[in-house]
């Protein structure tokens, strides 16, 4: 059964999702709503043509921050530096390279204007955060998320020079780990994601580590990258 939303700021337990994990259709994304949904364990993820789609799916793609998996190749191309990572410095461009970008078996972007508004507007609260990856002054790749409590919510992803996004997803894990965050939700699994290292986990497993993230204090940014001490 999917649900449908309405103005009340209100969503079904996510185990009633479908196979698929669509749970619920309609509502907005205004911040106080998606508040609401990550903090409860959904994520919006339109389709063109379809009222909002609001899903919970199960299994669930985690990342433990500790257990981040850098491969060699990957790990060169950081020590060398080719890439500048910045936090929270350029929001809005990050959503719209993601927007912008072709990806396979997928026609058109799920990121609509709305979408940007709204997480620009949950950025401003300094709840959702991007990643950056410059080259001089050029911004290359990144991605964003939603950060509440000791979990981070990854959105989307973009590349447009070699391991530009590769580059920032390890440096923000990284940093994570450091503050001492519980989980990166990947929501969906990719190869990709598991060569960092990634698995499914049961909704129910997840839900519960969620609740438990959501104890911690709130990191509110805007972010910024600890300095590193200098390698000997």
């Amino acid at each position: 059964m999917i649900f449908r939303l309405d103005h009340r700021l209100i969503f079904p337990p996510p185990e009633l999702a479908e196979e698929n994990g669509v749970l619920c259709v309609g509502g907005d994304v205004s911040v106080d709503r998606l508040i609401l949904a990550y903090s409860s364990g959904i994520f919006p993820w339109p389709h063109e043509g379809l009222p909002l789609l609001w899903h919970s799916p199960d299994p669930r793609t985690i990342l433990v921050p500790k257990d981040l998996h850098v491969g060699r190749s990957l790990e060169k191309s950081m020590r060398r530096g080719h890439y500048e990572v910045r936090l929270d410095t350029a929001f809005r461009q990050v959503m719209r390279g993601c927007s912008n970008k072709e990806r396979p078996n997928q026609d058109g972007t799920w990121i609509t204007d709305e979408m940007i508004e709204g997480y620009v507007a949950l950025h401003r609260r300094g709840l959702a955060h991007s990643i950056e990856a410059w080259r001089g002054e050029e911004l290359v790749g990144g991605l964003y998320g939603v950060s509440l409590g000791g979990a981070f919510f990854g959105e989307s992803m973009f590349a447009d020079a070699p391991d530009a996004s590769k580059v920032a997803f390890a440096t923000l894990v990284r940093q994570l780990d450091r503050w001492g965050f519980d989980f990166v939700d990947c929501q969906v699994h990719t190869e990709h994601l598991e060569r960092f290292g990634a698995l499914e986990w049961p909704r129910t497993r997840f839900l519960a580590a969620l609740k438990k993230a959501l104890k911690k204090r709130t990191r509110v940014g805007p972010w910024q990258l600890d300095p590193l001490a200098p390698t000997p």
